[in-house]
């Protein structure tokens, strides 16, 4: 995978599938490689770990410095480069000029439920890559409208618009039946119905989406054994992919199941493993999750 310069620079979701995303150093080109449910992870890291560069008009441009980034962080760019990409974004109200639709969803995350925009023409991408358990699209119409339809909802109703990954990860471990996660939506559907929306936006019939199938995560929740730490050159991932959620991957390992956080991936080149190879880069042993009815009787 890493030979000629291939970098990943990140997971994206494309056609329901999450999809390994590579960049050459240096130039707009790039690749895909799927992450299908059941495929084999077998992979070694080379080299040292680069800035990817950023986005600016649908191009990726390269990192002028090619900066060597720290093994164990979550961002594949460099300083310079998350300001260059955060001056020209919508998601930092930089770029309200955007003349495409956009529509307000909400998604449900286990125990919250969070507003949010994305493009129409991206369908259910952005709830996949956030990991959303399941999704609703309220309205449509502009991105200004959309950012007051999401702003008015956040102060009305007490709904975030970001949810971390703890809580992410957290609501896995139980994320409870389609049905359930239907009606929590079409409350808060219901409770949107009776406010104020500025203009700008269009309410829409609300149809929820479930995306845990889509996922690989079974009903009952699963939680990993052991989680990837910091990658470290030489080092070798070795598993069977059987949940991709969102950035996360989860993998059967001879060490247990393995949470693969793949922010972790970005910058890095990438070598094909031998079909033999062991798992050998850094794990952290993770404590067993409460179910919900140990949490229930704390209180």
């Amino acid at each position: 995978m890493g030979e000629g310069g291939w970098r990943v620079s990140g997971v994206g979701w494309v056609d329901g599938v999450a999809q390994l995303e590579w960049v050459v150093d240096g130039r707009d080109v790039s690749r895909r490689s799927p992450l299908a449910l059941g495929s084999e992870l077998r992979f070694g890291f080379v080299r040292e770990r680069r800035c990817v560069g950023f986005w600016r008009a649908g191009r990726r441009l390269g990192c002028s410095t090619r900066t060597v980034l720290a093994a164990g962080g979550r961002s594949g760019q460099c300083v310079d480069c998350q300001g260059m990409e955060r001056a020209n974004s919508v998601a930092a109200d930089t770029r309200l000029d955007d003349p495409r639709p956009y529509n307000v969803y909400l998604a449900h995350h286990g125990s919250v439920i969070k507003v949010g925009i994305t493009a129409v023409e991206r369908g259910e991408a952005r709830l996949l890559e956030q990991g959303a358990l399941a999704s609703v699209m309220i309205s449509a119409g502009s991105l200004v409208g959309a950012r007051r339809v999401e702003m008015t909802l956040g102060a009305t109703l007490g709904l975030p618009d970001r949810v971390g990954i703890s809580r992410k990860r957290a609501a896995r471990v139980q994320p409870g039946s389609a049905a359930e996660r239907r009606t929590g939506l079409l409350e808060v559907v219901e409770r949107a119905a009776a406010v104020d929306w500025p203009e700008g936006q269009v309410r829409c019939e609300a149809r929820v989406s479930d995306h845990v199938a889509r996922y690989g995560l079974p009903e009952g929740g699963l939680h990993a054994d052991v989680a990837m730490t910091e990658p470290v050159a030489g080092g070798v991932i070795a598993g069977r992919i059987v949940c991709a959620i969102g950035s996360d991957l989860y993998a059967e390992t001879p060490a247990g199941l393995l949470l693969l956080d793949t922010h972790l991936l970005a910058g890095w080149t990438l070598d094909r493993a031998s079909a033999d190879a062991e798992l050998t880069v850094p794990l952290e042993k993770l404590e067993p999750a409460p179910r919900r009815d140990d949490q229930e009787a704390l209180f």
